[in-house]
């Protein structure tokens, strides 16, 4: 199994959260996604989403609390994820490891295509949580 940390950054509940687009040629290409990657062994999750976003669009985050647990079945692997609400600390947004970002309201999330456990946490979100 392997284990996600992702981000869901907004300056608060109910305000525009980041989402990102996957590159060609990795797992789930083309579709968006909340920003965060894989927990290395012996990182706690927390580091992991601080240095996953780092990495992939250099923003500095700083993390305010677990908001979703999700479990997910794909056929090649098992996920599961971590998603924390984040806000932004520092740093000045850049496509390092995505093909494109968006800054998205709640209510238009149904607008983006997003893996099934993202997906799982839309309704959250458009209910202002």
């Amino acid at each position: 199994m392997i284990v996600v940390a992702a981000a869901v950054i907004r300056d608060a509940p109910g305000a525009p959260v980041l989402l990102t687009r996957r590159p060609a040629g990795t797992h789930l290409a083309g579709l968006w996604e909340l920003p965060g990657g894989k927990v290395e062994d012996g990182e706690a999750p927390e580091h992991a989403v601080v240095r996953e976003c780092r990495e992939e669009i250099a923003l500095e985050l700083r993390v305010v609390d677990v908001l979703e647990v999700a479990y997910h079945r794909y056929p090649e692997k098992d996920v599961l994820l971590l998603f924390y609400d984040c806000r932004v600390a520092g740093g000045e947004l850049a496509h390092l490891g995505v093909a494109d970002s968006a800054w998205v309201a709640p209510a238009d999330l149904d607008d983006y295509p997003l893996p099934p456990p993202d997906r799982r946490l839309v309704e959250k979100l458009k209910a202002g949580r």
